[in-house]
């Protein structure tokens, strides 16, 4: 604790240096738990980039796996855990033929319902609310889950909506162009018949 603490002020890093990491250097694993970490060591060796870009190291190759980041375990794989891997019981069927409408819709009513019980527990029995709140709470966990699950599909309707608004526009430029081409067109020939008229 007394590590974590000195690792996020700047006595605790000098305290450190002394121990072999460097004037001024916090171990990574101090660097990675710690609330407020200091910058990184590695802009020293930038310091004379505007001199000689060459100098500067090559970037990191990207991450790839699992990764810490401010103490937490992060992956680069996007896949959306399951409910049991979360160690949450699941409310809906399993299965890829999931009717997110329905299932969104009865878990929705069932919230409504959960939470004029509590209302009535709180007035009536105050003592017993915390089973109330854990079922709510299981509740809006598999809500989450299920519209995260639907984050795909919200993509790729995004995307085509983005691609068809661009196929409008290009049409309308197009139909603009033409337009205009046209408008150029009849001036050019009223211009030659007043030139032939003189």
């Amino acid at each position: 604790m007394k590590q974590a603490r000195t690792a996020q002020t700047g006595r605790g890093r000098h305290i450190q240096s002394k121990k072999g990491f460097g004037q001024g250097v916090v171990p990574p694993a101090a660097m990675a738990t710690a609330t407020y970490p200091p910058p990184p060591p590695y802009y020293r060796l930038y310091k004379d980039y505007a001199q000689d870009p060459e100098s500067a190291p090559e970037p990191p190759p990207p991450i790839e796996g699992t990764y810490t980041c401010f103490g937490g375990t992060y992956t680069t794989d996007d896949v959306l855990p399951s409910l049991e891997e979360q160690g949450v019981r699941q409310l809906y069927p399993k299965g890829p033929n999931i009717d997110f409408k329905k299932e969104l819709r009865s878990l929705n009513r069932e919230l409504q319902l959960h939470l004029l019980e509590l209302a009535d527990v709180l007035v009536e029995r105050p003592s017993q609310y915390a089973r109330r709140v854990e079922e709510i709470s299981l509740i809006f966990k598999n809500v989450h889950h299920l519209l995260n699950s639907l984050r795909p599909h919200q993509a790729r309707a995004t995307l085509i909506h983005i691609l068809e608004l661009q196929i409008q526009r290009r049409k309308q430029a197009v139909e603009d162009i033409k337009r205009r081409r046209e408008e150029v067109q009849r001036l050019l020939k009223e211009s030659l018949g007043t030139l032939d008229g003189h």
